[in-house]
């Protein structure tokens, strides 16, 4: 059975992390320096790199021949660890062991020493999912921690994590990747894999993973197995991943903008009964708007933010055409509207109303 293409190309050294260089930049610090804390926590929406960078802490911290703060990935231990079979580092998945008895049975381990006589290294995913009598095992553990010992706990929800716990660790938050962040690296990934893929397919997978560079190369993965050995088009990755084509919000905008409620309507009742899922239409829609509306604003936010508006001549003509007030009230209506689709028992309903209510 082929390697996943995530688990394939994930980084093994700070230098090939992707987007989160203020987490490298201050951890590379803390190494160089000896400043090793004994708790971290990293925090940030899923598929962003959190477990790969702690693992890459992790074996930095026990690599033999640490050269310019990466490790060398040919000691013992970093063979071990790159194989996931490094005995000093365990990695515990919160979600499945919650309980305390997985926490207290965690510190017996964390008072013997390490096998290598290094770090001991516990990584503790989706932490927020430990019970609290389990929470307050952990916290113990953190008030006292043995000196070869470092926890790296992972979360996407860190509001659910008690403040106790919060005080104890050296936090570091994540950011959602750029599209533009993965194309980069869907484009190596295809190079290295030699798939045949056009740009534009590249781009529309990237813009769909909502800044999870993990979700865009599974999204990738599954493409190629649908394309097998044929050249990927934009048409077949929007099929096979259920995507909505990128003309659809400027047309629909453009109804909009100019008061033709018939073709509006038309467009939202197309929609249906072609099979697109109207809520996910409407989330990319307000996306979309929202995007207009920087760019109308200031075109260098969006570029600074590392988005990119579609080009499209309708886009440009309509949204000057549009003041700032409407425009909001358009990202409210159809706000409101997203919320709405959720009860409704006719889906295409919320849509419809929002769309006459801006138009009239």
């Amino acid at each position: 059975m082929s390697e996943t293409l995530y688990r394939k190309y994930r980084p093994r050294t700070f230098l090939e992390v992707v987007g989160q260089e203020h987490v490298v930049r201050t951890l590379t610090g803390a190494l160089a320096t000896g400043r090793i804390g004994h708790a971290y926590l990293l925090t940030g929406p899923r598929g962003t790199g959190k477990t790969t960078l702690a693992r890459i802490f992790a074996k930095i911290l026990n690599c033999e021949k640490v050269k310019n703060g990466e490790p060398c990935n040919q000691c013992d231990s970093c063979l071990a660890a790159n194989q996931g079979n490094f005995l000093d580092l365990i990695e515990i998945d919160a979600a499945s062991n919650r309980g305390i008895e997985e926490i207290r049975n965690l510190k017996d381990s964390a008072q013997v020493a390490a096998m290598a006589g290094g770090y001991k290294i516990f990584i503790i995913d989706e932490v927020h999912m430990l019970t609290k009598d389990a929470f307050n095992a952990l916290l113990k553990i953190l008030e006292e921690p043995p000196a070869h010992v470092v926890f790296m706990l992972a979360t996407t929800e860190p509001h659910k994590i008690l403040p106790t716990v919060l005080s104890r660790v050296q936090r570091f938050d994540f950011k959602r990747l750029t599209p533009a962040q993965i194309l980069q690296k869907l484009k190596y990934i295809s190079r290295a894999e030699k798939i045949d893929i056009e740009e534009e397919a590249l781009k529309a997978i990237a813009s769909s993973a909502d800044g999870a560079l993990r979700d865009a190369e599974v999204s990738l993965a599954k493409v190629r197995a649908v394309a097998g050995p044929d050249k990927i088009g934009a048409e077949l990755v929007i099929e096979s991943l259920g995507l909505i084509p990128a003309n659809y919000h400027p047309e629909f905008f453009g109804y909009l903008v100019s008061g033709d409620r018939v073709s509006a309507l038309n467009f939202i009742q197309r929609m249906h009964d072609s099979g697109i899922d109207l809520e996910n239409f409407a989330k990319d829609f307000l996306e979309y708007s929202r995007k207009v509306l920087m760019a109308k604003i200031n075109p260098a936010v969006l570029a600074a933010l590392g988005e990119e508006l579609p080009e499209t001549q309708l886009t440009g003509v309509l949204a000057n055409r549009i003041d700032g007030k409407r425009f909001i009230k358009l990202i409210q209506l159809f706000t409101a509207a997203r919320n709405e689709m959720k009860s409704s028992p006719i889906a295409q309903l919320p849509l419809e109303l929002a769309t006459l209510e801006f138009i009239e």
